[in-house]
């Protein structure tokens, strides 16, 4: 509802949009409810134009792995159990493309095959390992990567990343293995890497992974760094936006909380829980529309200690071409996980405890990898600077899909005040009217 009107039962709608910009590895699912439970998601992969080279051999085919969380009740009654202030319950299962242990993927000795890993669950992260065999990381949500080497990757929920992988052992089947990272109980999903002219099952047990050594995996996050000279979606190198020599003209400090709100359990972001209003906050800025938001009800830090969470419509205002730094704060014991619109932002710091402004010290201010969504470990932060190149209205949201719900989100308000479609495009011609807009049909 932040830009849309919903699409109606019954009904359909077409988005025609131009992938001039963006390379790489994607996810798309409806933002609505907790539709995406059941199943309504996908892979979104973007290949490179002809005449832009990659930093890597061409792969002789490409695998598209959907990992993700899964209850056996329906997503209405989970709805419900939010409703009703009941937490979540534990996912029952990990899948991989919909299946427990039965996906198979299969290619030729000496070969190299490019997989693409998604997170696409609603709260669970997780580690990925092939047996018997390395990872070479190229690409994240769209950035080409130093191609570091790996036995395992954790892949935080929302997230996407590209490997390769040489099928350089003995012509058989190994497991793929996802399991869950940073819970009590450990979900496993299993498929085959299945070699051609293979007559011998994977042998036991399966390969190993971490459990819960957060250390470990904020360690792991500080090596995925951007391959510098290579190119993405445009010929120039990736290297030649030297983000870390901008001044940032904002910090914003933003940090997750749950709270109790007029007796219902809700997710908040500086001490306000997010509530759509009944018009799409794009809807209402584009024609001018009066009282569906300000730009005063979120503040750029935390409120004091002891202050009461409160509802409302969270927008930040930004100017177009803004260059922000954004902390995330998760002063909670679970791992959060942030999504922007919109933008891709550059992940430039992890570290535990209290973030203070002498943290920026430790900022990677030359090599951070440009991203979408980015994890937050337990009583830590995290840090990205973000340049606002892409004018609209964009949500800063929760990627654990309950908190995003019941609240965690706000919106980016990018904007200047020129009517120009070098800026911004047009409404389409389909557009969908709704709430206070609903009159302009």
């Amino acid at each position: 509802m932040g830009t849309n009107c919903p699409i109606p039962p019954n009904s359909n709608w077409t988005y025609k949009f131009q992938l001039k910009d963006q390379i790489g590895t994607y996810n798309y699912f409806p933002s609505t409810k907790l539709h995406r439970v059941a199943g309504g998601f996908g892979a979104f992969n973007i290949d490179q134009r002809s005449v832009i080279s990659k930093p890597y051999p061409e792969p002789a085919a490409d695998f598209t792995l959907l990992v993700h969380d899964w209850f056996k009740t329906d997503h209405k009654s989970l709805r419900r159990q939010l409703d009703a202030n009941k937490p979540l319950p534990f996912p029952d299962a990990l899948l991989i493309n919909g299946q427990k242990n039965s996906a198979v993927f299969t290619g030729e000795k000496g070969k190299t095959y490019k997989i693409r890993v998604s997170n696409v669950g609603i709260a669970t992260s997780i580690n990925l390992r092939i047996q018997g065999h390395k990872m070479k990381l190229i690409e994240v949500e769209g950035a080409h990567t130093l191609q570091e080497v790996y036995e395992s990757l954790d892949v935080h929920v929302g997230q996407s990343l590209a490997v390769l992988v040489t099928l350089d052992g003995p012509p058989q089947d190994y497991y793929i293995v996802a399991s869950s990272r940073f819970t009590k109980t450990m979900l496993t999903a299993i498929a085959t890497l299945r070699y051609v002219g293979s007559n011998k099952k994977a042998p036991g047990p399966l390969p190993p992974g971490p459990t819960y050594q957060l250390h470990w995996s904020l360690k792991q996050a500080r090596t995925i760094r951007l391959n510098l000279t290579a190119n993405a979606a445009r010929p120039n190198p990736q290297g030649s936006f030297h983000y870390g020599t901008i001044p940032a003209v904002r910090t914003i400090v933003l940090e997750n909380s749950k709270a109790i709100i007029n007796g219902k359990l809700r997710y908040a972001v500086n001490g306000i829980s997010y509530v759509d209003p009944n018009t799409p906050l794009k809807l209402a800025d584009w024609f001018n529309i009066p009282g569906v938001f300000n730009l005063n009800t979120i503040g750029d830090s935390p409120p004091r200690r002891g202050t009461p969470a409160k509802l409302g419509v969270s927008v930040v205002g930004l100017a177009l071409h803004d260059f922000v730094e954004i902390i995330f704060l998760n002063n909670e014991t679970t791992v959060q996980s942030w999504h922007m619109d919109g933008s891709s932002f550059y992940a430039v710091g992890y570290g535990s405890g209290v973030w203070k402004p002498e943290m920026r010290r430790r900022y990677n201010l030359v090599d951070g990898v440009p991203r979408h969504t980015v994890q937050v470990y337990p009583r830590s932060w995290s840090a990205i600077l973000v340049s606002l190149d892409n004018k609209g209205m964009w949500n800063l949201r929760s990627a654990i899909w309950s908190r995003r719900y019941l609240g965690q989100e706000l919106y980016l308000r990018v904007w200047n005040n020129e009517k120009s479609l070098f800026t911004e495009t047009d409404p389409p011609p389909n557009l969908l009217f709704c709430g206070k807009a609903k009159h302009l049909h």
